[in-house]
């Protein structure tokens, strides 16, 4: 597939729950390939929801999901709000488990998982347990699982945002760097304009009740951005710009 052609495009997606709420309405929405898309939106908004729609998770009531190849894409990548590793199991099994249960030899899946911890910076710790890490250390073995299948699209769920400002930065910077490397896809859920602007080569914006896209913004940035960038006035100016967009999102309609 060349980059930048369509991976899957959502037409009229709309989702109302059974007991009557409407979660999403409307929603026009194409995503091509190895693109980093940021949802952005308040609590609320339907974020979760269109990207449990896109793992296929749940099913929208009405619209359609178009895939590139006229099929749903299996390869799919979700790195959830909190990073669901099994207890009892090592950093190592945790990473190696979704290559085992497609089959592949547990020699091998622990090769490809030992690669992928070194390149979240977990080298090292391929033997420990989930408790002996930090909330910051767990999230990179939950990206690292996300990412040792390489799969087309990764779908993040506001990953970091229980995390501290410090930690969180980090992980953005490496998520950006591990973006540039291998350009899989990323649709990545935030309520945080900074985060948003500093990881994203687009930002749609969502309004709520019901959730839908109000607006969408490209990121003119350079493409290996660090604390230069973040720290720069046209940074600063694209987040007024983005902040702006998502306080008229969540104005109450007329």
């Amino acid at each position: 597939m060349n980059p930048g052609a369509p991976l899957v495009s959502l037409r009229g997606v709309r989702k109302r729950y059974a007991g009557g709420t409407l979660a999403l309405d409307g929603i026009d929405l194409a995503i091509g390939q190895g693109d980093f898309l940021a949802l952005l939106g308040p609590s609320g908004c339907g974020k979760s929801t269109l990207l449990r729609i896109l793992a296929g998770l749940d099913a929208p009531s009405a619209g359609s999901l178009d895939w590139a190849d006229g099929k749903p894409q299996h390869d799919i990548g979700f790195v959830f709000q909190e990073p669901t590793l099994m207890p009892w199991a090592t950093v190592m099994r945790n990473v190696a488990l979704p290559l085992e249960l497609a089959g592949m030899r547990r020699s091998e899946a622990e090769d490809h998982a030992a690669t992928w911890l070194a390149r979240v910076e977990l080298a090292g710790f391929e033997h420990a347990y989930p408790r002996a890490l930090s909330g910051g250390m767990k999230m990179r073995v939950s990206i690292a699982r996300a990412l040792v299948t390489r799969p087309r699209l990764l779908l993040m769920d506001e990953p970091f945002a229980a995390l501290d400002e410090i930690t969180r930065f980090r992980l953005n910077n490496d998520l950006r760097q591990l973006w540039l490397a291998e350009r899989f896809t990323v649709v990545f859920v935030t309520h945080s304009v900074f985060e948003s602007v500093f990881l994203a080569e687009r930002i749609a914006v969502m309004a709520p009740r019901p959730g839908r896209i109000v607006q969408s913004f490209p990121v003119a940035a350079p493409e290996g951005r660090g604390e230069e960038f973040r720290t720069s006035a046209d940074y600063a100016a694209q987040c007024r710009t983005v902040s702006h967009a998502l306080s008229a999102a969540m104005e109450p309609a007329a």
